[in-house]
């Protein structure tokens, strides 16, 4: 199925409703995704992207429906990950010479995964490639998410193609944001960046003033996953510009691992004196070993604070807070603050590794953290409850 944008402009991507998982395992996708490649037709016709390797043919047969492909005049390539460049060595050994457009890293991404040698052409921002009536103009931007990323913008039609920026994991038999439904949406937009592109923040944000500051009216913005921008596009720059600056909501989140039930009653006694010294605070609560992790990094970037904890178990912690606490000092999350808690029986190193981990991570540690013994007496409720308390009163 392909989907006229404009007159000039076809969608000829892919909807993967199946999909569960992205980045390996490494991201949840609990709406589904696309791949979307875009079919730019002037005087010269060019392909901008293709899709993920294993709807390579499905891919190809529908290209050809809309265009013979000795006809595509030229190949943009914003970003080598496979999920966007997958289909281009079944296509290149179709149309050999076509040249592709990319970034120099670009290449060395292409080149390290499908050992080719294709008609590379290397753009960088600012550089203009003629289709007739209209013109694309490449933006470079590295980190966003990779270093051979770019974006392009098409003249006349006032669209850019934003590749993985703007996007979200979000399949629609509705390819436009106006048709879709708006809090699913935004939760998968939020999703998006906070497990993507947080780390970048910085460059996303710089990014952002370098594209207004070219002073280009856009019409549209057509990013490489989920629905594309046309009622006020500008939405989603405004959010990422918000998004990008150390966000965070009245929110505090919880993330907690337990054995015997100890931690999690630490976990709920904390809550209940967070609230009782805030109502207007919310407050939310993450088993780590069964919630998504993913959605619970969603929480974190939207928190002001969070609380970690984890019985010790071999003078350790439990693996699913260690493996989330991992992937949260990844993302280098700022203007943050943090405590910890745990249970113990005999020697009782949580609360400590929890907090240098926390430290690492580029939390404010304001507490030096709770330890319960055994199994959380009424007397070990009451400090948890203290514990909430006076967490809210270091926040201020």
């Amino acid at each position: 199925m392909s989907v006229k944008v404009t007159e000039w402009v076809t969608w000829v991507g892919k909807i993967d409703w199946e999909l569960k998982k992205f980045h390996g395992e490494e991201y949840s996708t609990h709406k589904g995704s696309t791949y979307n490649a875009y079919l730019v037709r002037d005087e010269k016709n060019v392909l901008i992207d293709t899709v993920w390797r294993p709807f390579t043919h499905e891919f190809i047969e529908k290209l050809q429906d809309e265009i013979a492909l000795e006809k595509i005049d030229y190949i943009v390539v914003n970003h080598g990950e496979v999920d966007h460049s997958g289909a281009l060595p079944e296509l290149m050994r179709l149309i050999p010479d076509v040249p592709i457009y990319c970034t120099a890293n670009a290449v060395k991404s292409l080149k390290g995964q499908y050992h080719q040698e294709w008609n590379f052409h290397v753009v960088k921002t600012g550089d203009r490639l003629s289709l007739g009536q209209k013109e694309l103009i490449f933006i470079e931007a590295p980190m966003l998410h990779w270093p051979d990323s770019m974006m392009c913008y098409l003249t006349g039609e006032n669209i850019l193609f934003s590749n993985d920026a703007f996007g979200q994991h979000y399949a629609s038999e509705y390819l436009f944001n106006d048709l879709v439904d708006q809090p699913e949406l935004y939760q998968e937009c939020i999703k998006y960046y906070a497990n993507i592109l947080t780390p970048f923040s910085k460059l996303v944000d710089r990014k952002i003033k370098e594209v207004v500051g070219f002073n280009l009216p856009v019409s549209m913005i057509c990013p490489s996953h989920g629905v594309l921008w046309r009622d006020n596009p500008l939405q989603i720059v405004t959010q990422y510009t918000e998004w990008a600056a150390d966000y965070q909501e009245n929110q505090i989140t919880i993330l907690y691992d337990t054995m015997w039930d100890g931690t999690r009653k630490m976990a709920e006694a904390i809550a209940a004196g967070i609230k009782a010294a805030d109502a207007a605070v919310q407050v939310k609560l993450y088993n780590t070993s069964r919630r998504d992790k993913n959605d619970i990094i969603t929480e974190v970037f939207k928190s002001k604070a969070i609380l970690v904890g984890s019985p010790t178990v071999n003078k350790g912690i439990l693996s699913s807070v260690a493996g989330i606490l991992e992937e949260i000092k990844g993302l280098s999350f700022k203007n943050k603050k943090a405590a910890a808690f745990g249970t113990y029986g005999w020697s009782g190193e949580s609360v400590k590794i929890l907090n240098q981990i926390l430290n690492e991570s580029g939390f404010q540690v304001v507490h030096d953290g709770l330890k319960g013994l055994w199994n959380p007496d009424e007397n070990t409720v009451n400090q948890c409850n203290q514990f909430g308390e006076s967490f809210v009163e270091n926040l201020k």
